[in-house]
C-alpha cells in the first residue's frame, strides 16, 4: 500500500517537501485500509441472533466513514495548495475511497442483516399465502362437486325405495282383490284392513317425503353455509395480501428518494469542483519573460507572505 502512495507522489512531480506533506498525511490511512480490510472479512453474519458482530459491523462501518470523511476534508485542505498537488491528492484520495467504500458497503450489509432477512422472509410468506389460498379454493370446489354427487344419489336411492313401496301396495291390493272373491262373508273385514293398511302406507310415504325434503334443505344450508365462509376467508387473505404490498410499495418508494438525494448531493460537490477547477485556471497569467504560466491569486498570496 506505502509504495502505491509513493509511486503515485513521485508521478506528480512534486518538490521533496510537498511529496513528504502527502505522505504524512495519507499515508495512515493506507495502513487502516489495509487492517480493515482484513478485519471485515472476520465479520460474518448469517443468523439473526448474532447481534454482537452485526455491532462490532456497525462499530467498524461508522468508523471508517469518519475515516473516509477525514480523508475527504484533508483532500480539500491540501488540493488549495496548487493544482498540481490537487492532482496527486484526488489520485490518492480515489485509490483510498476504493479500497474504503467496499469494505464499509460489506459491513453494512453486515449490520442490516436481520432487515435484509425479513424482506426476504415477508417475500416468501406472501408467495406461501397465495398457494396456500389456491389450493384451499381447489379443495373447497372439489369438496362442493363430491357434496352434489352424494345429495344426488341419496335422492335417487329415496326415489326408489318409494317407487318399490309403491309397487309392493299395488301388489298387495291385487292380492286383496284376489281374496274378495273367496269369501264374500270376510269382505267387509278385509276391505277395513286393506284401508287401514293404505293408509299407513301413505303416512310412511308422506313421511319419506317429509325426510327428503328436510336432507335436501339441510345440505342447501351447509353449502351456503361453506360458500359464505370460503367468501369470507378470500376477502380477508386479500385484504391482507393488499397491506403487505402496500407496505412494500412504500419502503421501494422511500428507498428510490434516498437515492435520488444522494445522486443530486454528488452533482452539487462535481458542479462545485468544477467550479474552482475554472476558476483557478482562469486566475492564470503567462510570464511574458520565461513563458510558465503562473496563478495570479498564488503569486499575490506570496507577495502578501513576503510583506509579512
Amino acid at each position: 500500500m506505502e509504495n502505491k502512495l509513493s509511486l503515485i507522489v513521485k508521478e506528480s512531480g512534486l518538490e521533496k517537501t510537498k511529496a513528504q506533506i502527502l505522505l504524512d498525511n495519507f499515508s495512515r490511512y493506507f495502513q487502516l485500509a489495509a487492517d480493515w480490510e482484513k478485519k471485515a472479512k472476520t465479520i460474518v453474519v448469517t443468523d439473526e441472533s448474532q447481534v454482537a458482530e452485526m455491532k462490532m459491523a456497525r462499530t467498524g462501518r461508522l468508523f471508517l466513514r469518519q475515516k473516509r470523511i477525514a480523508i475527504e476534508n484533508t483532500r480539500k485542505e491540501l488540493k488549495e495548495q496548487a493544482l498540481r498537488e490537487g492532482k496527486a491528492i484526488d489520485g490518492i484520495a480515489n485509490v483510498l475511497k476504493a479500497l474504503i467504500v467496499p469494505i464499509e458497503e460489506y459491513l453494512g450489509k453486515q449490520e442490516k442483516f436481520v432487515e435484509i432477512k425479513a424482506a426476504e422472509e415477508a417475500e416468501r410468506k406472501r408467495i406461501e399465502a397465495e398457494r396456500k389460498a389456491e389450493e384451499e379454493r381447489i379443495a373447497k370446489e372439489k369438496a362442493e362437486a363430491e357434496e352434489r354427487e352424494r345429495i344426488r344419489k341419496e335422492n335417487e336411492r329415496l326415489r326408489k325405495e318409494a317407487e318399490e313401496k309403491e309397487k309392493e301396495l299395488a301388489r298387495e291390493r291385487a292380492k286383496v282383490e284376489a281374496e274378495k272373491a273367496k269369501a264374500e262373508a270376510e269382505r267387509k273385514k278385509e276391505e277395513a284392513e286393506r284401508i287401514a293398511y293404505e293408509k299407513k302406507v301413505q303416512e310412511e310415504k308422506a313421511e319419506a317425503e317429509r325426510k327428503i325434503l328436510a336432507e335436501r334443505k339441510r345440505q342447501a344450508n351447509i353449502l351456503a353455509e361453506q360458500k359464505a365462509k370460503a367468501e369470507a376467508e378470500r376477502r380477508d387473505s386479500e385484504e391482507k395480501l393488499k397491506k403487505e404490498r402496500e407496505a412494500a410499495e412504500k419502503a421501494a418508494y422511500k428507498e428510490k428518494q434516498r437515492q435520488e438525494r444522494i445522486i443530486e448531493e454528488q452533482k452539487q460537490k462535481a458542479r462545485k469542483a468544477e467550479a474552482e477547477k475554472a476558476a483557478y485556471e482562469a486566475s492564470m497569467i503567462e510570464c511574458p519573460f520565461c513563458h510558465k504560466s503562473f496563478s495570479l491569486k498564488a503569486a499575490q498570496n506570496g507577495s502578501r507572505e513576503q510583506r509579512l
